[in-house]
């Protein structure tokens, strides 16, 4: 497993933000601006506690900090922020015990949404699973593992979305910011990635024959491997 830095001292974290359009309002705009990018950051590569900076946001989206500060009101609402009295907004990072109970809620939800892709998906919709690993049939994921874990996260997601349950959608946003920085983290770790698209693959095709039971329990156990991996490995988000 690759090293983790100790912990030391928190350090403003630089987003992946684009300047704003003035035609809607800054507020939303903002919002669902910092709301994508903490989920496209990995927050869990390094021991620092991740912390913003309102002149840096305010730089970054082109606007005043009042939209900026009204937007981080609402993620802290919704748990990816929180502030600390005179310290600053730091993005939310789960413990270890919390990061392995909602890779066990994830494992919930998406056997069951893998259970609904088999009644509700079409044949194309579940063929289209397989070209997301096309680049990868004539290497080992090892090789790109930053495009796989790309190809892994999508085809998590894809699942989620063939079950035509918007509601499971909706209820697993709020753990897909940690979920997928952990599957980012560790998917390189122990052979993680080789024996991810061997279960992948066996998922689709479970999926491929509307093989209800066994496309639930494929799913289910992916995912509970990886909270064992985090379980036994990942001592630094102690």
């Amino acid at each position: 497993m690759a090293s983790i830095p100790e912990a030391a001292e928190a350090v403003a974290i630089p987003l992946a933000l684009r300047p704003l359009s003035a035609n809607v309002s800054f507020r939303d705009q903002a919002y669902a601006a910092l709301k994508q990018a903490i989920m496209d950051a990995d927050i869990y590569s390094h021991a620092n506690e991740l912390r913003l900076d309102e002149r840096q946001l305010s730089r970054s989206l082109g606007v005043s900090r009042t939209p900026i500060r009204e937007a981080m009101t609402l993620l802290e609402q919704e748990g990816f922020l929180r502030t600390l009295p005179r310290r600053g907004i730091f993005i939310v990072r789960k413990t270890k015990r919390q990061i392995i109970e909602m890779i066990e809620m994830w494992a919930a939800i998406e056997s069951m949404a893998a259970r609904l892709a088999t009644v509700n998906a079409s044949d194309e919709e579940i063929a289209s699973l397989r070209t997301m690993f096309d680049e990868f049939r004539n290497s080992t994921p090892g090789e790109h593992i930053h495009e796989y874990s790309d190809a892994n996260i999508a085809f998590h997601q894809a699942i989620i979305r063939l079950s035509g349950s918007h509601l499971m959608g909706k209820t697993i946003e709020n753990l897909f910011v940690h979920v997928r920085a952990i599957r980012r983290l560790t998917i390189s770790q122990s052979d993680r990635a080789a024996r991810s698209i061997v279960d992948h693959m066996r998922i689709i095709e479970a999926l491929e024959r509307r093989d209800t039971e066994l496309a639930e329990r494929l799913v289910r156990q992916h995912s509970l491997d990886l909270a064992a991996h985090v379980d036994k490995h990942c001592d630094f988000l102690e």
